[in-house]
C-alpha cells in the first residue's frame, strides 16, 4: 500500500505571533512546512526567528536579500509608508524569493502572516492582489489568518488544505491571536511591529540624512547608519560614536581604508568613525565630540588617538565638547 504523498509548503518567518499562527495552522493540516526568514540592514536580528522555528520544530532557511531589497527602498514601485517603509514592495520581494525556494524544493504554495486590514496602507484588499502578482505567484500564497476573508487560493481549491479550518481575522487588534496562541500551545513570541527600522521615525530621519548626503549609499553606508550615535559634521562629513562595547566593535569591523576611526587614550570610552572628510578642523571636532561621550573630565585637555584601518596612526589634543556648543546627534 502507498504512503500518504507529502506536501510542502515554504513559509515566511518573522518571529512574530501572525507568522507563527499561520505556520502552525498549516502544519495542524499536516502540511511540511520550511520557513524562510530574510536579512537586510533594515530588519532585526535572526535570534528571535531561530527560537520562533525551534519552538513551531521547523527547518528554518536565513536568506539575504540586501542588495535587492536596498534597491527598493530607494526607489519603491508603490511609495513609501508613514516613514521610509517600501512595504508594498518588500512583501512582493520576499514572496518572489519565497517561490524561488518552492520550486527549488519542489513545494507546493507559500504561507504568509499578513492580516487582512492589519496595516491601512500595505495589508488591504488591493495590496494584497498586488503582492501576489509583483511576485509572479498568484494564486499560491496562502493567508492562513484571513483566508476566509479572500478570495480561495490554488492550495484550498486543490484540496492540499481544507479552506474551512483557515481563519477570518481582519484588523489590527490581536486579541484573536493571543487567544489562539494560547490554545496552540505558542508560549513565545516577539511584540507586534519593531521588526523593519524603516519604520522607526528617528532612524526615517537619518536615513534621509544620509540620502542627502549620498543618494546612492553603499550597503556599508546602510550598516553603519544601524549603530551608534550619528552626527552630521561640514559637508558630508559623518561621525558615528558607540554607546557600547558592541557598537564599539561593530563600527570598527564597518571601517573603510579612506575611514578615521577615533578613541580616547587613557580614558574608557566610545570607539568613534568619521566618514567623508580628510579636514584636519573637521578631525578636531570630531575627536573633541569623541572625547565627550568618555569617562574623560570636563573642560580637560585629553589625547585622542586616530588611525585609519590600513595604516597610519596620529593624535589630536582637544577639550571635550560642550553640550550645545557643538552639533548634536541626529
Amino acid at each position: 500500500m502507498r504512503g500518504k504523498r507529502i506536501i510542502k509548503a515554504v513559509a515566511l518567518l518573522s518571529g512574530g505571533l501572525d507568522s507563527m499562527l499561520a505556520v502552525r495552522i498549516i502544519q495542524m493540516q499536516d502540511i511540511e512546512i520550511l520557513a524562510l526568514n530574510f536579512r537586510t540592514p533594515f530588519f532585526g536580528g535572526s535570534r528571535k526567528v531561530e527560537r520562533a522555528a525551534e519552538q513551531l520544530g521547523v527547518p528554518l532557511r536565513v536568506i539575504d536579500i540586501s542588495k535587492q531589497h536596498l534597491r527598493i527602498v530607494l526607489n519603491p514601485k508603490y511609495g513609501y509608508g508613514k516613514q521610509m517603509n517600501p512595504c508594498i514592495d518588500c512583501h512582493a520581494l520576499m514572496v518572489r524569493e519565497a517561490g524561488r525556494v518552492m520550486e527549488e524544493q519542489s513545494a507546493r504554495f507559500i504561507v504568509t502572516g499578513e492580516v487582512l486590514h492589519q496595516r491601512p496602507k500595505s495589508q488591504n484588499l488591493q495590496a494584497l492582489k498586488i503582492v501576489e502578482r509583483e511576485s509572479g505567484y498568484e494564486g499560491l500564497v496562502l493567508r492562513p489568518l484571513s483566508a476566509k476573508l479572500l478570495p480561495p487560493t490554488i492550495p484550498e481549491q486543490e484540496g492540499w488544505v481544507c479552506r474551512e479550518r483557515l481563519l477570518d481575522i481582519s484588523g489590527r487588534s490581536r486579541k484573536r491571536q493571543m487567544e489562539l496562541a494560547a490554545r496552540l500551545g505558542i508560549t513565545e513570541y516577539s511584540s507586534p511591529g519593531g521588526g523593519c527600522i524603516l519604520t522607526d521615525p528617528s532612524f526615517a530621519r537619518r536615513f534621509r540624512s544620509l540620502l542627502d548626503e549620498t543618494p546612492k549609499p553603499s550597503l556599508n553606508d546602510v550598516y553603519l547608519l544601524t549603530v551608534g550615535r550619528h552626527f552630521r559634521l561640514q559637508g558630508a562629513a559623518r561621525l558615528v560614536v558607540g554607546r557600547n562595547a558592541h557598537e564599539n566593535e561593530r563600527i570598527a569591523s564597518l571601517a573603510s581604508r579612506h575611514d578615521v576611526l577615533m578613541k580616547v587614550r587613557d580614558h574608557p570610552g566610545p570607539t568613534s568613525l568619521l566618514r567623508g572628510s580628510t579636514e584636519h578642523a573637521v578631525q578636531e571636532l570630531a575627536a573633541a565630540i569623541t572625547a565627550r561621550y568618555s569617562d574623560a573630565t570636563a573642560g580637560q585637555p585629553v589625547t585622542v588617538v586616530a588611525w585609519r584601518p590600513d595604516g597610519g596612526t596620529w593624535t589630536h589634543e582637544v577639550v571635550p565638547a560642550v553640550p550645545g556648543e557643538h552639533p548634536e546627534p541626529e
